[in-house]
C-alpha cells in the first residue's frame, strides 16, 4: 500500500512537471531548446523509472487477486463436497464433472469412477432419455427443471431430481447442477439421528460383490503357476454364473487370440447367490460356446476398441447388433445370445493391454450396474498384474 501511494506521488509531480513544460511553449525561440531537453528528460524517467513500478504493482495486484480466487474456489470445492444433500455437476451431455459425498453415498460409485462418465449411466433405462433431454433444455438456459428418477442399484426407490445451470468461472460453457433427493428424506441433523437405515437389498449386493473379489484373489494368488491362458482361465470361471452367463477371454492386445469361452450350457448351481438365483432359467442356448471359440477376436469392434483405447465398456440393451462381430452362419453373436447387458474390460497394467475379458448377461437376468462395473474394474487390474507375471506359452 506504502509503495502505491509512493508511486501516486510521483505520478502527480509528473504531470505538473508536463503542465510546466506545455507553459514553456510561448518563450522565445532561442530558449526552445532547453525545454526540449527537460521534455525528453521527463519522458526518460517515466519509460525508466515510473513504468517498470506500474507493471510490478499491477502484476502483484493481479496476484493477490488470483490468489484470493483460489482461496474462494477451494472454500466453494469444500462446501459442494460436504452438502448433505446428494448433488452432482454435469455438463449439457449428462457427463459428470463432480460428485459429492452425498451422492456417492446415494448411487454406490465412487466420485473418481463416475467423473467422465455419463450420469444417465446410474439410473433406470427408462429414465436416462428424459433426463438427457431435461438438462439439454437447462444448459440452453430455458430455465430450472424437475423430475422424478430411479437410480439403477435401486430402481423401486423414486428419486426426486432438481436440475438448475450454473457457468463457473474456470468453464467455457453453462454447466448442470443436479440435486438428489429420495423421497421423503430429510438431511440429517441432531433431532432425526444420523441417518436412514441401509437398504438391506443394497447390503446384500454389496457383500456379493466382496465375496466375488476375494474369491478372484484368492484364484489369482493361490492357483498353480501357469501360462497366460491358463490365469485366464482361473479368473473366467470365478466370474462365469455367478456373475455373467458368458465369459470370453481373449489374451493380447495388438494381436488378440481367444483363450477361453464359457458359455450358459456350463453354468455352474447359483443356488446360494441371494439376487441372482431366480434371474436366470437354465436351457438349451441358441449360442454355443463352440461359435465364439472359432470366432477371430479382430472381429469383434468392442473388443478391438477395448485393446486400443484401453477404456471399459457398459452397455444395456446394446444398440449395435453387431458390436461383437458374427458367427460362422454371419449371424451378430449379441442377438444369438439374446444379450440384454454386457461389460468389455481391458486387462490393463502400466499403459499396456494384457488382454481383453468379455462379459454378457442374458435374457431376464438384471443388467450390469455401475457399481459391478467399478468392481470388475478393480478386478480387471489385479488380473491384468498376474498376466504381466505369468510366461506367454
Amino acid at each position: 500500500m506504502a509503495q502505491t501511494e509512493e508511486f501516486g506521488e510521483e505520478l502527480a509531480d509528473f504531470v505538473r512537471r508536463v503542465a510546466e513544460l506545455k507553459a514553456a511553449r510561448s518563450v522565445p525561440a532561442d530558449d526552445l531548446t532547453a525545454v526540449l531537453d527537460a521534455a525528453i528528460f521527463e519522458l526518460g524517467h517515466v519509460a525508466d523509472q515510473l513504468w517498470p513500478r506500474y507493471e510490478r504493482l499491477t502484476s502483484r495486484g493481479a496476484s493477490d487477486t488470483s490468489s484470493a480466487d483460489r482461496q474462494e474456489q477451494q472454500l466453494l470445492k469444500v462446501i459442494f463436497q460436504r452438502l448433505p444433500l446428494p448433488v452432482a455437476l454435469i455438463d449439457r451431455e449428462t457427463v459428470v464433472r463432480r460428485l459429492n459425498f452425498a451422492a456417492t453415498t446415494l448411487t454406490g460409485v465412487r466420485a473418481g469412477y463416475a467423473t467422465g462418465r455419463p450420469f444417465t449411466g446410474f439410473l433406470a433405462h427408462a429414465d436416462r432419455a428424459a433426463l438427457r433431454s431435461q438438462t439439454a433444455a437447462v444448459a440452453r438456459g430455458d430455465g430450472d427443471r424437475s423430475l422424478t428418477v430411479h437410480l439403477q442399484q435401486s430402481p423401486s426407490v423414486p428419486v426426486h431430481a432438481t436440475l438448475t445451470g450454473l457457468r463457473p468461472s474456470s468453464e467455457p460453457r453453462t454447466a448442470v447442477l443436479v440435486v438428489l433427493q429420495t423421497a421423503g428424506a430429510r438431511a440429517p441433523s441432531a433431532e432425526n439421528g444420523p441417518g436412514p437405515v441401509p437398504d438391506l437389498g443394497e447390503t446384500t449386493r454389496h457383500a456379493a460383490l466382496m465375496d466375488l473379489l476375494d474369491m478372484m484373489t484368492t484364484a489369482l494368488l493361490t492357483g498353480p503357476t501357469g501360462s497366460r491362458a491358463a490365469v485366464l482361465e482361473r479368473a473366467a470361471r470365478v466370474l462365469h454364473g455367478r456373475f455373467a452367463d458368458w465369459v470370453v477371454a481373449d489374451v493380447g492386445a495388438a494381436r488378440l487370440r481367444r483363450t477361453t469361452v464359457l458359455g450358459p450350457s456350463l453354468q455352474p448351481d447359483r443356488a446360494n447367490l441371494p439376487d441372482q438365483s431366480d434371474q436366470s432359467e437354465l436351457r438349451a442356448p441358441d449360442l454355443e460356446a463352440q461359435d465364439l471359440e472359432a470366432q477371430d477376436p479382430a472381429s469383434c469392434p468392442l473388443v478391438v476398441e477395448a485393446a486400443r483405447g484401453g477404456s471399459t465398456a457398459l452397455q444395456i440393451r446394446p444398440e449395435d447388433p453387431d458390436a461383437f462381430g458374427h458367427d460362422a452362419a454371419g449371424a451378430p453373436v449379441l442377438v444369438r445370445a439374446d444379450v440384454t447387458s454386457l461389460l468389455c474390460v481391458p486387462l490393463t497394467v502400466d499403459g499396456a493391454v494384457q488382454g481383453v475379458l468379455t462379459l454378457f448377461r442374458t435374457a431376464a437376468r438384471p443388467a450390469f450396474s455401475m457399481a459391478e462395473a467399478q468392481a470388475m474394474d478393480m478386478m480387471s487390474r489385479h488380473l491384468a498384474q498376474a498376466l504381466k507375471n505369468a510366461p506367454h506359452s
